[in-house]
């Protein structure tokens, strides 16, 4: 079973947000990370980019499958994860922990329409 963590948001894309401050860190789930099977790219976009809620801000590909990564909240991107770069497998060593794009919230009452930890697990049991 794909691992979940409390205190995130989740979409239905399977990507996640992680808040702090007026700043969310944006990931792809453990659960896509293991659908995805090895990562061998991650395309992100450029910091300063604006990325909206639902809408497209980049992709992953493994040796399986590309997948279009689907923001799940609105603002500028303030930083990239320079190191999937070199090394994109790391999503797959800890999905969590390796985030992809930080973005400057420019609307928090989005978060409000995304997942919580049980919320998303009850999701990916019914996939």
């Amino acid at each position: 079973m794909a691992k979940v963590m409390e205190g995130l948001r989740y979409s239905e894309s399977h990507e996640y947000v992680r808040v702090e401050g007026n700043y969310g860190f944006v990931g792809i789930t453990d659960y896509a990370q293991h659908a995805l099977g090895n990562v061998v790219y991650v395309d992100m976009p450029e910091v300063g980019d604006e990325v909206t809620a639902g809408e497209e801000f980049g992709a992953v590909e493994s040796v399986k499958a590309a997948s279009d990564l689907i923001s799940p909240v609105s603002g500028t991107v303030v930083g990239v994860n320079e190191a999937l770069e070199d090394e994109p497998e790391l999503v797959n060593k800890d999905a969590f922990e390796n985030w992809i794009i930080k973005v400057e919230l420019s609307d928090a009452s989005e978060l409000d329409a995304l997942m919580d930890a049980k919320a998303y697990t009850d999701y990916t049991e019914k996939l």
